[in-house]
């Protein structure tokens, strides 16, 4: 049950981020950053660091630099502990 929750999380944190990327790019409204930690720490680093990665997406603030990286590991190892 683990498992199914982080994959649809990650899922859904994975394009939350990549249409926050559209949304900037469009100057429309964009989805806040506290909504986006708030997802990280649900469980969905992993999947909003790929996005991070792919479409270049908030890289150059340090927390999301850092940050999502480091609770990846941290869910990762997590989910592995309790699977």
């Amino acid at each position: 049950m683990l498992i199914f929750y982080l994959i649809v999380l990650n899922i859904t944190a994975y394009f939350v981020m990549k249409k926050d990327k559209r949304s900037a790019q469009k100057g429309e409204w964009r989805t806040p950053e506290g909504r986006l930690w708030l997802l990280a720490f649900l469980g969905g680093a992993p999947g909003m660091w790929l996005a991070m990665k792919k479409y270049r997406h908030k890289t150059k603030h340090l927390t999301f630099k850092y940050g999502l990286p480091f609770l990846s590991l941290v869910i990762t190892i997590f989910a592995g502990w309790f699977s």
